[in-house]
């Protein structure tokens, strides 16, 4: 999705979705209606990451007072620091607020089953009939759309994230040139740029007065962070369960890395289902990739449609919800905490560095992948329109990729 998951809502929720507006306002609704909005939104909320999280500021703040302004801004706030796409955290946030960690599992719940069943049911469809002629030529088009649509994501991300900041522009071209000239991403440079702006923006001091040792603080939170990806490498390194205990040990690992915009996991995906592991090949990935792009939700469900196709439907709940445990822990874990100290120097330090290099890999898998899915005249075409017509007119993406797909049919 073009819009990233850094920016604060906005405008992007103006327009009206059926149904989803359509309830009377409420000041204190029963969680029962809280659980139906999410279904709801998980179902109808196309547009994109920043769009969605307009509906919740739109339909949960302005129209129906279910959440302060400031509540609501918090939650936004968590999920722009946190790992993880930000409609589902905001989703979690609410839930969080309303019951706690179980309110923010069953909010999650109701955002992204409708999603993950989609993304499943294709899934299927595409296993047992990726042979035909028809599919192969469907996503003949396809691929180089998504290749047009992840190209403008990873430009705006690291203008977003990166600023005016040389250090963090940097960090970026340095995991885009490993990342594009290796075709693969390392994922202990994401940690690393984010342990270097520590050191270099906020050292911590080496003895911290007696009164902060009972409780998280400063000098902790970032190393916090770090320390739950580096465990999940570690587990990923001694499982040697089968191939369902590795898919879901590498998904946990992957979604504690989803710094910055849903799309940076796009090169952490492909660096392990396909280079690593081999569970996919490049063909197939990109096509996952479309799947997550062209359904509402979080991109990230990509995982339920590789999980599919390496494991069956066990394979997609195991690679769905392994992907959305860090992203669940990274809002209820933080919680109340965070509001206090999400000015942090250290926290806002080692997300600067993580997220360019997040930037970063993400460019240099646009590289990698688009030479996979550029493959001749007709397909450079169609990621040349597809670039000038997001670009330029802003059409939804799912209406992009649906154009495209047609194309492929008519030309391959």
């Amino acid at each position: 999705m073009v819009s990233e998951d850094t920016a604060p809502p906005g405008s992007a929720g103006d327009s009206e979705i059926p149904e989803l507006a359509s309830a009377t306002a409420s000041d204190d609704p029963g969680f029962a209606a809280v659980l139906r909005y999410f279904l709801r939104l998980g179902t109808l909320g196309f547009g994109g990451p920043i769009a969605v999280v307009g509906y919740m500021q739109r339909d949960l703040v302005e129209k129906r007072g279910w959440i302060a302004k400031q509540e609501f801004l918090n939650g936004v706030a968590l999920g722009q620091t946190m790992p993880g796409p930000l409609a589902a955290q905001v989703a979690m946030w609410v839930g969080y607020l309303r019951r706690g960690a179980l309110g923010a599992a069953a909010t999650a719940l109701a955002f992204i089953a409708p999603s993950f069943l989609m993304v499943t049911t294709v899934a299927a469809v595409y296993a047992h009939y990726s042979g035909l002629s028809a599919v192969q030529a469907l996503f003949y088009g396809i691929a180089p759309a998504v290749m047009a649509i992840i190209a403008i994501a990873a430009y705006k991300l690291v203008r977003l994230t990166d600023g005016k900041d040389w250090r963090a522009w940097a960090i970026s071209a340095v995991v885009f040139s490993v990342t594009a000239l290796t075709g693969r991403e390392p994922i202990y440079l994401i940690i690393g740029a984010g342990l270097l702006m520590i050191a270099l923006d906020a050292r911590p001091r080496l003895r911290l007065p007696r009164r902060h040792t009972s409780y998280p603080g400063k000098g902790t939170s970032a190393y916090g962070i770090a320390a739950a990806p580096l465990a999940s490498t570690t587990l990923g390194t001694l499982a040697s369960g089968g191939t369902l205990v590795s898919l879901g040990l590498f998904f946990l690992k992957t979604g504690a890395l989803v710094f910055g915009s849903g799309l940076a996991i796009v090169p952490l995906l492909r660096d392990g289902v396909v280079s690593q592991h081999h569970w996919l090949t490049q063909a197939q990935f990109l096509d996952a990739v479309a799947m997550g792009l062209i359904t509402p939700g979080p991109v990230v469900i990509t995982a339920a449609f590789i999980g599919y196709l390496v494991g069956g439907a066990t394979g997609a709940l195991i690679a769905a919800a392994a992907i959305f445990i860090p992203i669940y822990l990274g809002v209820v874990v933080p919680g109340r905490w965070f509001i206090r100290h999400r000015d942090n120097p250290q926290l806002k330090a080692f997300v600067t560095g993580a997220t360019a290099a997040a930037g970063g890999a993400l460019c240099g898998a646009v590289v990698v992948l688009t030479r996979q899915a550029v493959i001749d005249l007709p397909t450079a075409v169609i990621a040349l329109v597809t670039l000038a017509l997001l670009w330029r007119l802003k059409i939804p993406e799912p209406y992009v990729v649906g154009m495209a797909g047609s194309l492929g049919l008519l030309l391959h």
